[in-house]
């Protein structure tokens, strides 16, 4: 799918026209992927590395066009099991013409940061800045899912919930080496500012980048950190948990066959021999009372030692 943007009241809106000042192409056709390598003379190379989320983040400039593949948290659904991934957009900056690519068919341009822009230049950062405020909501849904996930823990007996810590975990290794190759690129870029023709407040507004993808990274790199501490203490509290319900049932099980050895040696044909055939049906709740006695006090007994 091909959409193109103009620069209207210092907003993005759709247009038609072939001198767009903003070109999206997501999840294209082989068809559409030669149009834009062709129409923009792009490298081919360059171009399909945003639609592989394996592929690195990096900065190529060549004369009149500078190609940015960067790193983003891909929209998370359902399906993906507590698993967080990331993608990759490609920016390719010419004088007077933006092209995106992104795999997803995703809206680029909502959010505060695109109420007010001046110039295709401020598009192309606060598009990169997006991308970084985009991890910082990722991690902080993460720690949020986290959270519900060990209250879970604390009183479960199965595996299901700590897999799904176990997925977060893995989620943020993925975003740390997400976040530490757009600082590089980050970098770079501030590095070749004039180079590429940005002004003094565009040369500013990277160094709020920079800052806020290095709090971004701080911010994962702890979340990292403490699940990979926690993991062993969780893992411990589900085996406790076990252990406590494998005792528990144990009791139950003495608590039973403490009565049905007493039963197996006395009988009901002995308690009715004692009681008199007239009289079964005191012989009966009697001895079903003294069942009940003496389990219960096993129980108690062992629970007793338990604690001590």
């Amino acid at each position: 799918m091909i959409r193109r943007y103009k620069l209207e009241n210092f907003q993005l809106a759709p247009t038609e026209a072939d001198d767009a000042l903003v070109w999206v192409i997501a999840n294209p056709t082989d068809e559409e992927k030669r149009q834009m390598i062709q129409r923009f003379d792009l490298d081919e190379h360059n171009f399909n590395s945003a639609f592989d989320p394996e592929e690195p983040a990096r900065i190529e400039i060549e004369p009149g066009r500078v190609d940015l593949i960067l790193k983003r948290p891909r929209n998370y659904s359902s399906k993906d099991q507590f698993l967080f991934k990331v993608s990759t957009m490609g920016l390719f900056l010419f004088k007077d013409t933006l092209l995106i690519a992104v795999s997803d068919d995703i809206d680029l341009f909502t959010g505060k940061y695109f109420k007010h822009m001046t110039g295709l230049r401020e598009v192309y950062l606060k598009l990169i800045y997006n991308t970084i405020s985009h991890f910082m909501e990722h991690l902080k849904v993460i720690n949020m899912i986290a959270d519900e996930l060990e209250r879970k823990i604390s009183h479960s007996m199965e595996n299901k919930h700590l897999l799904n810590m176990f997925s977060l975990e893995k989620s943020l290794v993925y975003y740390l080496n997400s976040i530490s190759g757009n600082s590089f690129v980050i970098e770079r870029l501030k590095h070749s500012s004039e180079k590429i023709g940005l002004s003094t407040r565009s040369q500013e507004f990277i160094d709020d980048i920079i800052i806020e993808n290095q709090q971004c990274f701080r911010q994962a790199e702890i979340y990292s950190n403490i699940f990979a501490s926690m993991v062993g203490a969780r893992a411990s509290i589900v085996s406790n948990n076990l252990n406590i319900l494998m005792k528990n049932l144990n009791a139950v099980v003495i608590a039973v066959a403490v009565p049905s050895f007493f039963a197996g040696v006395g009988g009901m044909s002995e308690l009715s021999a004692i009681a008199g055939p007239q009289n079964w049906h005191i012989a009966y709740p009697l001895f079903l009372l003294l069942m009940l006695v003496i389990g219960g006090a096993t129980y108690l007994l062992i629970k007793r030692f338990e604690r001590h």
